[in-house]
């Protein structure tokens, strides 16, 4: 087998897990459980991993693609048993299986989201986030490689709703992954800085599924 694919979920105290300690969790995984990652060529070589779409801190996910590559063959079922048995509380492998798609077909993102308010009323704050994000131009200010600059973000969002449910109002959106990407704290960032009068006093967001520009689930 040439390139390998794994999907897993980050969840409960592994959201505080950064990216870059995420890929040393998982270059330590393999070799613990007797498993050789292949590493690139060079003068500083390193497993021939990647994550397709990097985490934020904070956020959980059902749906985490890793690409790598192994020096011997092992079967897909044996990886995940191995694996499974090294990996850290809240970071569980769902399937292992042969890359059979290139990551740039990977476009929308489903997400969850979970705003919490202190001492607002749910049902009118509901109601305002749903006529917030049924604008059609939402400019924000984001930071980029290049410094600070201003993005409109409604381009990114396919669909966006809230719905109250007891003290608590639920997102749920179907947003672009890649090209352009679209961090769902940016939803809330929105709030905070174009109406401050109903973003949340916490938000909590979930990585739900992912899909090609067709909306067929992408593995």
């Amino acid at each position: 087998m040439d390139k390998l694919r794994l999907l897993f979920s980050k969840t409960g105290r592994a959201v505080y897990i950064s990216h870059l300690d995420l890929m040393r969790t998982m270059t330590r995984a393999f070799l613990r459980a007797g498993m050789r990652l292949k590493y690139s060529e060079g003068f500083n070589p390193h497993p021939n991993i990647s994550i397709a779409l990097p985490l934020s801190v904070g956020c959980e996910s059902n749906c985490e693609i890793m690409d790598f590559k192994l020096i011997e063959d092992r079967a897909p079922d044996e990886i995940l048993r191995l694996l499974s048995d090294q990996l850290p509380e809240g970071i569980e492998v769902i399937d292992v299986y042969e890359a059979q798609r290139k990551v740039k077909e990977l476009k929308w993102l489903r997400v969850g989201g979970r705003f919490e308010y202190d001492d607002r009323d749910i049902a009118a704050m509901t109601k305002s986030l749903n006529e917030f994000f049924s604008r059609e131009s939402i400019v924000i200010q984001k930071k980029t490689k290049r410094g600070v600059g201003e993005s409109d973000i409604t381009c990114a969002i396919k669909e966006l709703s809230f719905e109250e449910f007891g003290d608590v109002v639920y997102m749920r959106g179907l947003i672009s992954a890649q090209e352009p990407t679209l961090n769902p704290e940016l939803i809330s960032d929105a709030l905070h800085q174009l109406a401050p009068e109903i973003a949340p006093d916490f938000a909590k967001f979930k990585r739900l599924e992912v899909f090609d520009e067709s909306m067929e689930v992408f593995r």
